[in-house]
């Protein structure tokens, strides 16, 4: 680990042979079209016109591999040293598909730039070191190529992906955001805001000890997430009604079902009651608004609809938790 952070046991750039140097190229243009395939069969489901334009991508860093494995033969002979980017101190890295995913069109797009911007970095540095002529014309070319690819990936989404495709998959992955993570997000927010309201209100008023108030608020927010979360999980596999990952909607519910909770409940760490419990109540206030704002910006609900609807079943449940404590 420690070598990979201070680069302990890796070459400097600057010592690389330039046969090294051309083994670093053919091995970085072979990672590079395993990514962008990667890409591919991660968008082919959901995306499959920009999906093929990620394929593209790959035969086009397969051919920058021919090209490279030639010049090797040419000057080197078959035998290709074993020299990968981890093994070069300073190199670029790539992240494998799984550290970007979820697979957004928007994110694999400004990932595929940047790793056509640290490719001409490199063959403009490798072209400096090469004395060879052939050598150093065709790292040459293969950094224009990179810095051309990004008009290159524009005549392909044009040739792949029109304008009535581009906003067609625009929408659907919209849609998948707001089901994976915006809905269940929305429900576990509604729940730990209001269902909790009552319980730490109630401990509240009818014990007036700020301490016992936040262990009851902590209980409840914490018991509830974790009841939403695996409820969110079991509820749904994802696969008939398209909504995603069953562990990323419970995750995703369960964390924001404590958060509400805990958002009225940690108030009650102020040991003063009535100080407490007016921040509490101001905290709820825009927990209640925020709930709103967030189904009018994207369940498209209108927002005075929506402000209605939340605040007058937090104003319900929260009077509820009030007369009980006084009772």
């Amino acid at each position: 680990m420690l070598s990979r952070v201070f680069g302990f046991g890796r070459r400097a750039f600057d010592s690389l042979s330039e046969q090294e140097i051309l083994a670093l190229a053919i091995s970085s243009e072979e990672d590079d079209g395993r990514i962008y395939r990667a890409y591919a069969d991660g968008l082919r489901d959901e995306f499959p016109q920009s999906a093929k334009v990620f394929e593209d991508m790959a035969e086009e860093e397969d051919s920058h591999r021919d090209q490279l494995i030639e010049q090797h033969r040419k000057r080197f002979g078959e035998r290709i040293p074993l020299i990968r980017r981890e093994h070069v101190r300073g190199y670029y890295e790539r992240k494998p598909d799984w550290l970007v995913r979820p697979l957004g069109v928007d994110k694999v797009r400004e990932q595929a730039e940047q790793m056509e911007r640290q490719a001409y970095r490199f063959y403009v540095e490798a072209s400096k070191r090469t004395s060879d002529a052939s050598t150093r014309k065709l790292l040459d070319d293969l950094a224009l190529a990179e810095q051309s690819h990004e008009s290159l990936a524009q005549k392909l989404e044009q040739k792949h992906v029109p304008e009535h495709v581009s906003e067609k998959e625009t929408l659907a992955e919209r849609r998948q955001f707001i089901l994976t993570y915006v809905q269940p997000g929305l429900a576990g927010l509604m729940d730990g805001s209001v269902s909790t309201l009552a319980p730490i209100f109630a401990a509240a008023f009818a014990t007036h000890d700020t301490w016992q108030t936040f262990l009851v608020g902590l209980a409840a927010s914490i018991g509830a997430g974790i009841s939403m979360g695996f409820t969110e999980v079991a509820s749904d596999d994802g696969k008939l009604s398209g909504r995603g990952s069953p562990v990323k909607r419970g995750i995703t519910t369960g964390l924001m079902t404590t958060l509400g909770g805990l958002g009225h409940a940690l108030p009650y760490l102020i040991p003063h009651f009535w100080t407490a419990t007016m921040v509490a109540a101001v905290v709820v206030f825009f927990e209640l608004w925020i709930i709103a704002y967030i189904q009018n910006r994207y369940m498209q609900t209108p927002f005075l609809r929506a402000a209605f609807q939340v605040v007058l079943g937090g104003a319900l449940v929260f009077a509820a938790g009030v007369l009980i404590g006084n009772a």
